[in-house]
């Protein structure tokens, strides 16, 4: 069970109302009212950010079930506030709580240029593109205070190093010049997720992302820059944004997406309380049928944590899903595959008195 939300604090645009303690913490804490509280004036809950100063910013990974090996996150947590955001959960690395925690307690590493930049000068670097986006939002509303990623972007170009991106933040529209940059060598891809085309869904739902309308401008404005332009149907949410997924990739298609994919909808660890207890609140008469649906192609459980299947659902109605996304990819005409960056040009960036290169 979760615990009651705090009634000292006013919350704006929030994915949840309430902070569970993380699963390493050794105690539980609950407020319990003992007769004599004084009521308080209520305060608006704000973001925090903290800043860290880590000694490397490239992140390796050996996981069978995505094909990158090494990405960058300049952010721990995400203001954007989605509430099934499958990231929560690592909050609890920090002692902070994968719920509202999550979504206002933000770390920022304003570092992330010149540790990349070293990091790609250590002799025998081998270059494979760099992920951003696989954990939290590079481009979450803070990233247009702080400008993190301009500076990221400014040292793969100078590299000639290749990198993806997943987002659905806007504020990627401030470094469309860089990412064209990028695109035009054929170092630069960008995913861009869409869950649903409900406006009002999405406000309930990912609350402080931007709505699915500007979405679809970011895709119009990215590949009109040259950039090549992934839709990700994610997550699939059976009952509740699933009947959408071909005019979902219909629309994707008509603002400029060139490929799709589609991943169904995770709840490992913390995230699983989390959204049954948004369901309540926001689709109580839809609840059980989703969860039903959820468990059904998570072999009975809220989620299936092994590999080779947390990306892949199962079973008869999952099947049927997946069928219907592979006919409107192909009606609509998206490519299977996606592009192919080049990492052949990889090299260190001239310097003031380098001689010029013959070839």
């Amino acid at each position: 069970m979760l615990p009651p939300r705090n009634p000292d604090e006013r919350l704006k645009a929030r994915g949840t109302d309430t902070r569970p303690d993380g699963r390493f913490e050794p105690h539980r804490r609950v407020r319990e009212s003992d007769g004599w509280d004084i009521p308080e004036d209520q305060h608006l809950l704000r973001t925090e950010v903290a800043i860290e100063r880590p000694r490397s910013i490239i992140t390796r990974n050996t996981s069978p079930d995505i094909s990158f090996d090494r990405s960058i996150n300049p952010y721990r947590g995400c203001e954007h506030g989605c509430i099934y955001c499958y990231a929560r959960p690592t909050h609890a690395y920090l002692g902070l709580s994968p719920g509202l925690d999550f979504e206002t307690r933000i770390t920022a590493k304003p570092d992330a240029a010149d540790l990349l930049a070293r990091e790609l000068a250590r002799p025998g670097y081998c270059p494979a593109p760099i992920a951003m986006g696989t954990n939290t939002d590079p481009y979450q509303p803070v990233e247009s205070r702080l400008a993190i990623m301009p500076g990221i972007l400014r040292v793969l170009s100078d590299w000639n190093h290749p990198a993806t991106l997943v987002t659905r933040g806007q504020t990627v529209l401030r470094d469309l010049a860089l990412w064209a940059e990028l695109a035009a060598k054929g170092m630069a891809a960008v995913g861009v997720s869409i869950t649903t085309l409900d406006a009002d869904l999405a406000r309930a739902m990912e609350p402080r992302a931007p709505a699915p309308q500007t979405r679809l401008r970011m895709i119009r404005a990215l590949s009109d820059a040259g950039v090549p332009v992934r839709v990700m149907v994610a997550p699939v949410i059976p009952v509740l944004t699933e009947p959408e997924m071909e005019a979902i990739l219909t629309a994707a298609r008509e603002a400029g997406a060139t490929t799709a994919s589609m991943i169904p909808l995770r709840l490992p660890h913390e995230v699983a309380p989390l959204f049954r207890d948004w369901l309540d609140r926001h689709r109580p008469g839809m609840a059980a049928h989703i969860m039903n649906r959820v468990q059904a192609m998570r072999a009975g459980r809220d989620n299936d944590p092994r590999f080779g299947h947390r990306f892949q659902g199962q079973g008869i109605e999952w099947d049927l899903a997946r069928q219907r996304f592979r006919l409107a990819r192909k009606r609509l005409g998206y490519g299977t595959v996606g592009a192919v960056l080049d990492c052949s040009r990889f090299a260190p960036p001239p310097r003031a008195g380098d001689q010029l290169s013959l070839f």
